[in-house]
């Protein structure tokens, strides 16, 4: 499993997908997820807009992606 470390709310899945090397550009993660080829949360995702936060995973190509927030040390 590969983490995804974000410092905002949420993050989409196409930027998740970049920020996490599993595209290397938008274009590319838009036709995946169009194509059925992403799953969220063990589900099958067909926007590529979805919000994931904190927790949520996603799946390509047999490898799982965690969003994680940045600890608050306040």
């Amino acid at each position: 499993m590969k983490e995804i470390t974000i410092n905002t709310e949420f993050i989409k899945l196409d930027s998740a997908m970049k920020l996490g090397g599993a595209v290397m550009l938008g274009g590319e993660a838009k036709h995946l997820v169009q194509d059925g080829r992403v799953r969220v949360n063990g589900e099958t995702e067909l926007r590529r807009g979805r919000k994931l936060y904190p927790g949520d995973r996603f799946e390509f190509d047999n490898v799982i992606y965690e969003i994680k927030a940045i600890p608050n040390d306040k």
